[in-house]
């Protein structure tokens, strides 16, 4: 038995070696293909960084708009309190207190002339 191999088997051994790097080759090609440049990754975070920012602005304008509001509709609800409480004020003065002072001015007449 020889123990080394003949030329034939060699030859088949090499060309197996070299049909399993042809598919290796291809296969890591297939993932480099997959793959992404770093410079395209990095548009696409910038991308998505701006957009992130965009959206947060927006949600801080809408918060912003919807606290203007409450704060108008507080003050709103103040100058109407603080309008009734004028006009309580008026009705008093215009109304109540001259009715007392003539109500005062007839017992002050009655009980002089009855003196």
């Amino acid at each position: 038995m020889p123990t080394e191999p003949t030329l034939g088997e060699v030859m088949r051994r090499l060309e197996d070696v070299r049909t399993d790097l042809k598919e290796d080759f291809r296969e890591l090609g297939s993932r480099l293909d997959s793959k992404v440049s770093m410079e395209r990754y990095q548009l696409e975070q910038v991308a998505r960084d701006e957009a992130l920012r965009v959206i947060v602005e927006r949600v801080k304008s809408i918060e912003d708009a919807r606290e203007q509001e409450e704060r108008d509709r507080r003050d709103e609800a103040q100058r109407l309190a603080d309008r009734r409480a004028a006009d309580r004020r008026l009705i008093f003065t215009a109304i109540i207190a001259p009715v007392l002072m003539l109500l005062l001015t007839v017992y002050i007449q009655t009980q002089g002339a009855a003196a």
